[in-house]
């Protein structure tokens, strides 16, 4: 048996319970497991798992052999730090791109959003996270490193921060900056059309492909 309560909201709180029966406990355990992914709850995870269960043994097994293949061959571009089949990704290895232009985002959903807007044409360099000291995220655990070094050998002419506007976001920002100090290279951030406190990949294209459209001077957007 295995149950999920929630809170109904009123003058009177009571505690709604769905409890599951199942007569086979590999039913349950596929159900808890597609229930561990985030956004997935256990009733769409009962209906996932129905509608596997329906399906051919071989479409299954193609299914989850589709995704333990993602999981053991996927690597990182060793240029930019995003999802790739090789050792370089797509996007870097595109001449028609802009190489000169680095767009700094924090995960692959960022660039997946970016990508979704076909408003930009340069690379990218994704941090695999922001600066966030209360959550023990420190800057030598992003890839930060590899953007000064990228930065240093490349001739990167301008360094797009594409971040989430809040204060983990703009901490990141700040740090990078000033490790850069010196260095003949236009830092820009995207324009804030984005609600502070908001997050990159929720946006709308529309919004994002203005921010990055009218992307203004970091010194301009810190106040300095």
């Amino acid at each position: 048996m295995n149950s999920t309560c929630s809170v109904r909201s009123g003058p009177f709180p009571a505690y709604i319970c769905l409890i599951m029966q199942f007569s086979s406990s590999l039913i349950e355990n596929a159900v808890n497991e597609f229930a561990s992914l985030p956004g997935i709850g256990k009733k769409t995870a009962l209906r996932m798992v129905l509608h596997l269960l329906k399906q051919s043994p071989d479409r299954v097994r193609d299914f989850g052999e589709k995704i333990s293949k993602m999981r053991k061959e996927i690597k990182f571009c060793q240029r930019c730090f995003n999802v790739s089949d090789a050792d370089i990704c797509s996007i870097c290895s595109n001449s028609m791109r802009k190489q000169d232009l680095v767009c700094v985002v924090e995960n692959l959903r960022d660039v997946i959003a970016i990508e979704s807007t076909q408003q930009y044409n340069g690379v990218y360099h994704v941090l695999g996270g922001v600066i966030s000291p209360l959550d023990g995220i420190g800057p030598e655990q992003l890839n930060i490193e590899g953007l000064i070094y990228r930065v240093g050998k490349e001739q990167i002419s301008e360094m797009l921060f594409a971040l989430s506007p809040n204060i983990q976001g703009d901490t990141t920002i700040y740090y990078i900056q000033k490790k850069l100090q010196g260095v003949p290279v236009k830092i820009t951030t995207i324009a804030r059309g984005i609600a502070f406190g908001g997050e990159l990949e929720y946006a709308d294209e529309m919004t994002l492909a203005r921010s990055i459209t009218n992307r203004m001077p970091v010194d301009s957007y810190m106040g300095r």
